[in-house]
């Protein structure tokens, strides 16, 4: 069998998640991968050869995928993900669509929203105090955007301003 790849990539705060909730559901209950479960704080975007060489490569090899997500707060333990590859996978998050992930997706979505839209949901999820780190991790999204293009790529773009999906 093989497992067809749908990233669904954006900034933070675009409305990624909720869209891959809504996929996964028509894709009868596909696995959701979040590029979160292996960024951090710490690490927000140079975590991605740990992301292929655990689940992509592993699915694309219809092998078992086994990973410990990432720990955003000190005072949590990280837990197992562990299941078979079955007819999709989604991926989803900031940089799910990632030149180096480009061999294994099939298909790409890139969900679009205005800045402040995607700073409130942010503040809204986090609290104020991770305003800070918001407004570094935008910076850093932005030099992503800028030197990959991911939106230009995309074989699908939508609207995260809209839920256009519920």
């Amino acid at each position: 069998m093989t497992t067809r790849i749908v990233a669904i990539d954006g900034l933070g705060g675009a409305g990624k998640s909720t869209f891959a909730e809504h996929l996964s559901i028509t894709l009868d209950g596909a696995e959701i991968i979040h590029t979160d479960d292996f960024a951090s704080w710490e690490n927000p975007l140079d975590w991605w050869p740990q992301l292929i060489e655990n689940v992509l490569g592993p699915v694309s090899r219809n092998e078992m995928v086994r990973f410990q997500r990432s720990q955003w707060q000190a005072d949590s333990d990280p837990e197992w993900v562990e299941f078979r590859p079955d007819n999709f996978l989604i991926l989803e998050g900031v940089t799910a669509a990632r030149e180096a992930f480009a061999p294994y997706l099939t298909y790409a979505i890139w969900v679009e929203a205005p800045e402040e839209l995607r700073l409130r949901r942010g503040l809204e999820r986090d609290g104020q105090t991770a305003r800070k780190q918001w407004e570094l991790w935008m910076a850093d999204e932005a030099r992503y955007r800028s030197r990959e293009r991911p939106d230009e790529r995309a074989d699908l773009v939508i609207r995260g301003d809209r839920d256009l999906w519920t």
